[in-house]
């Protein structure tokens, strides 16, 4: 059996363009892994869940497990409901309401074209980012709905999760608001390298029936 970890989503993982010169996660994560494992880029920045099938026909053959961190952008592009109007909370929560019902359909389209390999499946989820902190309180909120549907199919389908608001929990983490440092990529192959290689002992247990 091979122990080749293969990278889908955006720009968690597809972060070069941000760093300069500093490793990102795909390098920080060769060089991390005990021999004889390898590690593979797919993740595409800018991707969203209705890209992230363009991914899967780049997936090595020999992969073995596969780590998925996609979903910030379908948040970006959803931003305009916090400067949107409303007469009362129930106004409010109904819209999050429905973008959020239109991201699980998108999200869980997306992952069950990632289960057909039939691999061990990782997901992340969406972390806070470094705004200011006039924004980041509201920001984290509104996360917070999106981040469900992310732990609710990972836990109905047996998934590991990486909890990305707990690893990049720190200004240092990020080269802008939105994008991992080369700090944060490292701190999130380190992640990835527990999550994929130590799946015992030192986690969370989650159970749906």
């Amino acid at each position: 059996m091979s122990n080749h970890i293969v990278l889908l989503g955006d720009s968690i993982f597809d972060n070069q363009a941000y760093i300069a010169k500093e490793p990102d996660v795909v390098n920080h994560l060769g060089g991390l892994l005990p021999s004889p494992w390898q590690a593979t880029l797919c993740a595409v920045d800018g991707d969203t869940t209705n890209e992230l099938a363009d991914q899967c026909p780049r997936i090595p053959s020999d992969a073995s497990h596969l780590v998925v961190s996609i979903g910030g952008n379908d948040a970006l592009i959803n931003i305009d409901l916090l400067e949107t109007p409303v007469a009362s909370t129930t106004e409010a929560l109904a819209l999050f309401g429905e973008r959020v019902s239109l991201f699980e359909s998108h999200y869980r389209a997306a992952l069950g074209k990632v289960q057909a390999f039939g691999h061990p499946i990782t997901v992340c989820t969406i972390y806070n980012g470094d705004f200011p902190l006039d924004q980041a309180e509201i920001i984290r909120v509104a996360l917070m709905i999106f981040n469900d549907v992310i732990l609710r199919v990972a836990f109905e389908h047996q998934f590991t999760v990486i909890d990305l608001r707990l690893v990049c929990n720190d200004p240092a983490d990020y080269a802008n608001p939105i994008e991992p440092s080369g700090s944060g990529g490292r701190k999130i192959a380190e992640a990835i390298v527990r999550a994929v290689t130590d799946r015992a002992d030192g986690y969370s247990q989650v159970f749906v029936d």
